[in-house]
């Protein structure tokens, strides 16, 4: 081999190992932009995203905002914002006054014993019925769940239906085939309520009841109801007024569970 042949070679060599370490310098440069870019876009998104958050935090949930919405109130109430609820015939003399948490398991109870019963005796003409709805077992800001503001705003749908179907869905809700665990917020789920509405006759295949428990359409009439058991000064549930005094089982301040706790509690109370 040549000298000159040999400079030669040596010289494009070299040639091609700087412009490899171009090449490799440019790709790195790039990979480095990439990098920074990505970081940049993650660091925004970050941003971003921790802003969504506290956007979201802040936002009223659907209930607060109910809270604060005007009141379609359901036929068949009475009063301020429709939170008057009275069944009966009008010429009867007295008024049971009912408090009820519909996530109440001690209200699910009086419901399968003393539910019929009430019926029964409001057909009859033997005293008005009046419900008082509390949603406080699910908690503050929905902390424990929704059942119980949303079984309310059902039972609104239910009632703007007719008083009847108000009962035999409130029933229904109630009962041992229905009525969840405490701990478990299934009538949270309008898909819930409206399985048991299917029982109910009168809501069977009703589209407006449908369309009003899926649209939450009582659902501020509900917070106002529930405003109203607090207003109320009852401090549990159930509850059983009649003339502004408290109906108990005989010999307790608990409320009356059984037929005949409830009629021997009912009589003097009618009679006074």
């Amino acid at each position: 081999m040549s000298a000159r042949n040999s400079h030669a070679n040596k010289a494009a060599a070299r040639e091609r190992l700087r412009a490899e370490r171009e090449r490799q310098a440019k790709k790195d440069k790039a990979r480095r932009q990439v990098v920074v870019g990505l970081s940049v876009v993650a660091a925004l998104a970050v941003v971003g995203g921790a802003g969504y958050l506290v956007m979201q935090a802040n936002k009223p949930d659907q209930w607060e905002a109910a809270a604060k919405a005007s009141v379609t109130a359901p036929k068949n109430t009475e009063g301020t914002n429709g939170t008057t609820v009275v069944i009966g015939k009008p010429t009867a003399k007295k008024t049971l006054e009912l408090y009820e948490d519909a996530r109440c398991p001690i209200c699910a109870s009086f419901e399968q014993e003393v539910g019929e019963t009430l019926k029964k005796d409001v057909a009859a003409g033997k005293y008005k019925l009046k419900f008082v709805g509390a949603t406080f077992l699910d908690g503050p800001n929905s902390a424990a769940g929704e059942g119980s503001k949303n079984a309310l705003s059902a039972l609104g749908a239910a009632l703007d239906v007719s008083p009847e179907a108000f009962l035999e869905y409130k029933g229904a809700l109630y009962s041992a085939k229905f009525h969840p665990a405490e701990s478990e917020d299934k009538f949270g789920k309008d898909s819930y309520l409206l399985e048991v509405a299917e029982t109910v006759p009168a809501l069977k295949n009703n589209a407006q009841f449908k369309k009003n428990v899926e649209d939450g359409t009582f659902d501020a009439w509900a917070m106002k109801m529930s405003d109203a058991f607090q207003e109320s000064g009852v401090k549990g549930t159930p509850a059983l007024r009649m003339d502004g005094k408290a109906l108990t089982a005989p010999g307790s301040d608990n409320p009356p569970l059984t037929v005949e706790q409830f009629t021997a509690a009912l009589t003097p109370a009618l009679k006074g």
